[in-house]
């Protein structure tokens, strides 16, 4: 059966394409993204306290990946309750933050097994928030905000979605002559044209981008913001994914997605050494001038946690509670951060990493 957007497409080919997926422009595109990442690498091996990155390029991407979905919350109020349960942030900061915790819970996961559905699953659980499986129900389509035309209908029927992840889990596993990056393209297209779930499936495609290329080994840990790329070229993400589907237009959507690679890693590596120069300048200050309270922990806290917060020196070691007020007050009274009221608690801002995180390009049209 031919692809109709308004029925279920339920003869997605199976992976590997039949097109050409390696073609000259996709090969050299893949060197510069690979290289872009081996930068990335190495870069955050510069950085001994992995905390400081785990803690804030994580928080970017689950904000620009919920965007994409149009679920908007802001990098302020990520960052405010981002270690508290969240019981008193709004419901997209909410869903954002259950993203970073995905991308983390994940993360951790790839110690024990490799990306799967099963992976997938808990993916798209903890996204959401509730007990989901593989879809069973009928009735799911896509689209077009602006007109409300159909322009997708994804395959129907829980045994033939589950067979056509287990195709999906081969080719991304098994398919060793083909470049990780590659791969990486085909995986995501061939996920979101599967459409697993009821929702949420963007956002879990994505987060499993990141741990796909931890997986591989082209990244130690996930702190690419891959959906920093995606956000500004938002259109031309959904017309090149549809564009496989309705035309086989594999080149154009892998060239996008190495794009996508290759100028968020570079943004991350400019980000991360900026970080890196941040902290040591604030740790040389901190011994500087504030010699009596000084330790390199002190000064990592703050970068760990840009919202600073009494119980995080105490739950590091690094003071007693009195200890720790009086730490924080002295760093405010220095200038080094900005104190907040927070309900019945004082928050500790670090506003020069706040300002570095959150320097942004306006959209731009997709290509």
């Amino acid at each position: 059966m031919t692809f109709q957007a308004d029925r279920p497409y339920n003869d997605l080919p199976p992976l590997p394409p039949k097109e050409d997926v390696e073609t000259k422009s996709v090969l050299k595109a893949c060197i510069a993204a690979r290289a872009a990442l081996a930068e990335l690498r190495i870069s955050g091996q510069h950085i001994p306290n992995q905390a400081v990155l785990i803690n804030s390029i994580p928080l970017l991407e689950a904000q620009a990946s919920s965007e994409i979905e149009n679920i908007v919350t802001t990098t302020d109020r990520l960052f405010r309750f981002a270690n508290e349960a969240g019981n008193l942030a709004d419901a997209a900061t909410k869903e954002a933050l259950r993203y970073r915790t995905a991308l983390n819970q994940g993360f951790r996961t790839l110690q024990e097994r490799p990306v799967t559905t099963s992976t997938a699953v808990a993916v798209c659980r903890t996204i959401k928030g509730v007990e989901l499986d593989i879809r069973s129900t009928p009735g799911t389509a896509l689209v077009n905000q602006a007109t409300g035309a159909v322009v997708y209908t994804p395959p129907e029927g829980q045994n033939l979605l589950r067979d056509k992840l287990a195709n999906w889990e081969r080719y991304i596993h098994e398919a060793e002559d083909i470049d990780p990056l590659i791969r990486l393209a085909v995986m995501h297209y061939q996920f979101e044209a599967i459409h697993p779930f009821i929702d949420g499936n963007g956002r879990t495609g994505r987060v499993l981008n990141l741990l796909y290329l931890v997986d591989k080994g082209l990244l130690d840990i996930p702190v690419l913001y891959l959906s920093r790329y995606i956000i500004r070229n938002k259109g031309a993400y959904y017309d090149r994914l549809l564009a496989v589907t309705t035309e086989g237009a594999w080149e154009s959507w892998i060239l996008y997605m190495l794009a996508a690679v290759t100028e968020t890693a570079g943004w991350s590596t400019a980000r991360i050494r900026a970080i890196r120069d941040l902290l040591d300048q604030t740790a040389e200050r901190l011994r500087r001038d504030l010699p009596k309270i000084y330790s390199r922990e002190l000064a990592e806290i703050i970068f760990v946690n840009p919202y600073c917060r009494i119980g995080d020196l105490v739950s590091s070691g690094i003071a007693k509670r009195q200890a720790a007020s009086v730490y924080l007050k002295t760093l405010v009274d220095n200038g080094l951060l900005q104190e907040v009221k927070a309900g019945r608690e004082n928050l500790y801002i670090n506003p020069a990493l706040l300002a570095l995180l959150t320097e942004r390009e306006p959209a731009q049209g997709g290509r």
